[in-house]
């Protein structure tokens, strides 16, 4: 075969023609023959025995063209992006297919092709980083929900309050009927957790244990179609009523949640873990701000093509996180796994996959322009860290994504580094005072520092 003409076009758009001479067509048409022969029945002639010239004599000499140029075509494709150095994007179309039984085929095929990027300012670009410290406040509702997390609960002989949990009996009755879905026995309720539909937990407020009531509650208008907007009663047994107790924040405390010894030295650590946290949220969403910029500044006309590849792409890593790993899924069922239709998919997901498209092409352009090439040794400790991240070893890496595309992702890697190291801190006009965590509610009565010393 060989590459006859290329037409490159505006748009990010190109054509090229590839022609297979009359030996090479009719060594495809005569692969088809012999791949189908098995499944043609004429009459005189045991099934699959018929030779070539009778089946076309019958069914025309045309009966195998199409399964040949459908082998031929993928070469001829490969060919032409090769020998046209073209970078094509999304999947090619076959415009036109010329067959003579002098000249061969000739494949015609439309493609879009990767676009130019004209490169903005990516160098000393001013961004906002934030700079601050922990708060008290932060560190203590840490260690308080940590404590609530530990907390025994106890039987308590009183009525119940917001904060306890109660164990009842319910059953739901509409127009003085039970429904379906509403009864349950030996359940347990933490009053205040709003996981009951609004004024059911409320009142249960001050029940003590072996107390029966009745409770009327309208459910939301945005609920079960069957129980929408409907004023019901339901029937409440309290079996028993529970309160947390909160262990002493102490030394002791610490040593049962942690590796230290002392309350103390818990506390420094987890002041530590949480300023490490805000820092690397400061310089990430810096690096974000930079990189954004960048991106806004260069130039480059994006094919359609390649946000739709980033979304599905996108879509597919969603769903192999819950175990749906299946290839060949469409979108349209990629869709009705996450619940979506086109409309949601362009407000949550698009936004994301058109950042990211922008961002790999800035830095490949970037790569590009300083001309970034990894060292042997660079490349070596690469392949190492990726490895390791993916529980791997180096020949496993290298196998399953191959070297030139590890090696072209370090570059983007390294172009990364280059835009961000270079990028110039911005301190903001006025840097906002950290808000403290929300506290534990005040019916948990937890014990400060202050109060377990």
């Amino acid at each position: 075969m060989i590459l006859k003409n290329v037409e490159k076009k505006e748009h990010n758009s190109a054509v090229f023609t590839v022609a297979a001479d009359a030996a090479e067509f009719e060594k495809a048409v005569n692969g088809a023959y012999l791949k189908n022969k098995k499944d043609v029945y004429i009459p005189g002639f045991r099934k699959g025995k018929a030779p070539r010239q009778v089946i076309e004599g019958m069914y025309g000499k045309e009966v195998f063209y199409q399964d040949a140029m459908d082998d031929l075509a993928p070469g001829a494709y490969e060919l032409g992006v090769k020998e046209g150095e073209l970078r094509v994007v999304g999947q090619p179309h076959i415009s036109d297919v010329n067959v003579t039984e002098e000249k061969g085929v000739e494949f015609t095929f439309d493609v879009t092709t990767y676009p130019e990027v004209t490169l903005g300012e990516y160098k000393g670009i001013e961004a906002v980083k934030t700079q601050e410290t922990v708060a008290d406040e932060t560190v203590d509702n840490e260690i308080r929900n940590v404590q609530k997390r530990n907390a025994r609960m106890l039987n308590v002989e009183r009525p119940a309050e917001m904060g306890d949990t109660v164990n009842i009996d319910f059953e739901g009755f509409l127009n003085g009927e039970p429904f379906e879905g509403g009864k349950a026995e030996g359940h347990a309720l933490e009053l205040g957790s709003n996981s009951f539909v609004p004024g059911f937990e409320e009142q249960l407020v001050g029940m003590s244990a072996g107390e029966e009531k009745d409770i009327d509650i309208t459910f939301p208008e945005n609920y079960a179609e069957n129980l929408a907007g409907k004023a019901v009663v339901f029937h409440i047994v309290c079996n028993e009523v529970s309160a947390p107790e909160y262990p002493e924040l102490d030394d002791e405390f610490a040593k049962d949640v942690s590796e230290f010894d002392t309350f103390e030295e818990y506390k420094a650590d987890l002041r530590a873990g949480l300023q490490k946290r805000m820092d690397d949220a400061a310089e990430s969403s810096f690096k974000d701000e930079v990189i954004r910029k960048a991106c806004d500044a260069m130039t480059a006309e994006i094919p359609e093509v390649m946000f739709e590849e980033k979304v599905d792409e996108f879509l597919r890593n969603y769903a192999s996180q819950f175990g749906m790993n299946q290839p060949d899924m469409t979108r349209e069922q990629l869709l009705k796994l996450f619940g979506m239709n086109e409309d949601t998919l362009k407000f949550s997901v698009r936004p994301a996959a058109e950042a990211q498209v922008k961002t790999e092409l800035l830095l490949e352009a970037v790569a590009k322009a300083e001309g970034l090439e990894p060292t042997e040794e660079e490349l070596s400790a690469y392949y190492e860290k990726t490895a390791e991240s993916v529980g791997a070893t180096v020949d496993d890496v290298k196998r399953y994504f191959g070297e030139d595309f590890l090696k072209n992702e370090l570059r983007k890697e390294q172009a990364m580094n280059l835009i961000v190291d270079s990028a110039v801190v911005k301190a903001a006009d006025k840097v906002k005072a950290e808000e403290p965590a929300e506290e534990a509610p005040a019916e948990a009565a937890v014990q400060t520092e202050e109060q377990a010393e």
